[in-house]
């Protein structure tokens, strides 16, 4: 799916103001930020999912570069050194290093309006549509997702959690986002029965738990010259992750356990679900 990921970062490109604008550095650093490097799962999720119910990519141009932006704000947070401490992303310096720590939170808190300003703006929705996306990925982002998750997350540091607790953690620091890539495609989608907009969900739900799953394994198992990152940071940091819980044969077991729970979802979708499936197990077998 090359030929999307060349369009979503055409789009991050046209929303993003340019280098030259006042304030400078922040709009350079905003741009650093959000297209140096990046696998673009989150939007290939978009489109992948607008592939199977044929919408028109002009509308999924939307939620895709929104999400994109979203996800590259909380990539800066999570780096600084309240956060993570992390000193390399994506085979870079982390922004805070790139620049400087006040930058970099800036940077991110531009990124986050941003988004939302892609999408009340957007030419090619109705009012209806704007209004569901907003919602939609509003609540995938606060306090009842992505940064609900994060919250979690650190005040787990040295904690030893249960399945539940990790599940829920999970869910919501890295599944809430995924799950609103899948969502926000069917929001946009002429009509959809009730048991198709289930099917999509459970699917949304199991592929956004295999896909940190994952990421828990590559900290540990990963290469940092391949992921981009260091690895062991979770460890150091004495964070809850399914490896750390199960060890690592029972994590890959469960990557595959979520992965053909996910395919069966879709079978409902027959052909035309096929970018779907493909994205669904270069998640669960990524090696970065």
């Amino acid at each position: 799916m090359p030929a999307y990921v060349v369009r979503v970062e055409q789009c991050m490109d046209d929303a993003l103001p340019t280098a030259d604008q006042v304030p400078e550095r922040l709009h350079e650093a905003m741009r650093y930020a959000a297209l140096t490097g990046g696998k673009r799962i989150r939007p290939l999720l978009v489109y992948a999912t607008g592939e199977c119910l044929e919408i028109d990519p002009a509308k999924l141009d939307i939620p895709a570069t929104a999400i994109e932006l979203i996800h590259a704000f909380s990539l800066v947070h999570d780096d600084l050194p309240a956060m993570d401490n992390d000193d390399l992303r994506r085979g870079q310096p982390t922004v805070h290093r790139k620049f400087d720590e006040a930058t970099a939170i800036l940077a991110a808190d531009a990124l986050q309006p941003l988004a939302f300003q892609v999408i009340a703006t957007a030419d090619h929705l109705s009012a209806t549509e704007i209004k569901a996306l907003i919602s939609l990925i509003s609540e995938a982002c606060g306090s009842l997702g992505m940064t609900g998750g994060q919250a979690i997350d650190l005040a787990s540091e040295g904690r030893q959690l249960s399945v539940d607790e990790l599940a829920r953690m999970h869910g919501l620091k890295t599944g809430a986002l995924i799950s609103a890539c899948v969502m926000s495609a069917c929001s946009l989608a002429a009509e959809m029965s009730d048991e198709k907009l289930r099917a999509m969900r459970q699917f949304s739900h199991d592929i956004g738990l295999a896909f940190q799953i994952r990421d828990d394994i590559l900290d540990v198992q990963g290469d940092t010259e391949v992921i981009g990152k260091p690895v062991g940071s979770d460890q150091a940091l004495k964070k809850a992750t399914w490896p750390a819980l199960f060890g690592i044969e029972e994590s890959d077991r469960r990557c595959i356990e979520l992965l053909n729970g996910a395919m069966d979802q879709l079978s409902l979708f027959g052909d035309s679900a096929d970018s779907l499936r493909a994205l669904a197990s270069l998640i669960v077998e990524r090696v970065k």
